[in-house]
């Protein structure tokens, strides 16, 4: 894994600890999570967007008209 054996990632964590804190640390984790899934979605070209509205609000707008 790019020549980083397990003695510089515990040197990069203690880095990155002292940096932000042990109370942001959850919240970059949630953010950097959240990164990737979005990131694979996009590469998987999915581009279409549906604007379809739901069922339930086809048959409410059937009941008004």
């Amino acid at each position: 894994m790019f020549g980083l054996g397990f003695p510089e990632l515990i040197v990069i964590l203690v880095i990155v600890l002292l940096i932000f804190g042990a109370g942001k640390l959850p919240e970059i984790g949630s953010a950097i999570g959240k990164s990737i899934k979005n990131f694979k979605r996009a590469t998987k070209g999915l581009d279409e967007i549906d604007v379809t509205p739901p069922k339930e609000e086809k048959e409410k707008e059937q009941i008004k008209s």
